[in-house]
């Protein structure tokens, strides 16, 4: 029998991977359309503040994001003050986090597939009086459908494994930012093996299955432009 603790926790770490993902994919995609088609010279500056995440370390990103979210500090202070909003140790804030670290993986692979269109397609469109905004949503955005799954995929899977960045930001609040990554952790500092093992073998299984989803839609693809 599943104790309520557990689902609970498994929830939680859905609801955040789920808020995470959807928020990024609304960011993702003007983004990644302005680093593929702007002429901007110092856009490469963009390009790896957005990569960051990817090699700098979780603590460091969640400590100087606590930090900037302590009401010691002015930020923390104005939204504590002001907003009556507080982002350390807060749910809150560990969705932030989470977006902040997980950029990468909806952008990139978004960026990817608009760099690989043809640009022809998209100067027909215009050619033929549609706007840009349409030309993203009619034209560009279905022809790139497997980059648009494999970044919300990839984010997801990222977001639910998530360690480093949510118990720096968020803490061990049961209910509260105790996601499941946290709990595999404060469970085998208890000892307490058997719980452990409950976490990790769900996501375990969601990560494969998450991989399998990409996996087969990549090699649906790569066999239907093979034939």
């Amino acid at each position: 029998m599943l104790d309520q603790d557990f689902i609970y926790t498994l929830l939680l770490t859905g609801k955040l991977a789920l808020i995470t993902t959807v928020i990024l994919i609304l960011i993702g995609i003007p983004v990644a359309y302005w680093l593929s088609y702007s002429r901007f010279k110092l856009k490469f500056i963009a390009e790896t503040l957005i990569s960051m995440p990817m090699v700098l370390p979780p603590t460091v990103m969640g400590y100087y994001l606590l930090v900037a979210f302590s009401p010691e500090n002015a930020f923390g202070d104005f939204l504590q003050k002001y907003c009556d909003v507080r982002l350390a140790f807060s749910f809150q804030g560990i969705v932030i986090a989470s977006i902040i670290a997980n950029l990468p993986f909806m952008i990139q692979p978004l960026q990817n597939g608009f760099s690989a269109l043809n640009d022809d397609l998209r100067q027909a469109s215009y050619t033929m009086g549609k706007s840009k905004i349409v030309t993203l949503f009619k034209v560009l955005i279905p022809n790139i459908k497997k980059s648009v799954i494999t970044g919300i995929a990839l984010t997801f899977a990222h977001c639910i494994g998530e360690f480093g960045i949510v118990i720096m930001v968020g803490g061990n609040i049961p209910k509260e930012t105790r996601i499941a990554s946290v709990a595999i952790y404060d469970q085998v500092q208890a000892l307490n093996f058997e719980a452990a093992n409950r976490y990790a073998l769900v996501l375990f299984i969601l990560s494969f299955l998450i991989l399998l989803l990409i996996y087969s839609i990549n090699r649906k693809t790569n066999f239907t432009t093979f034939r």
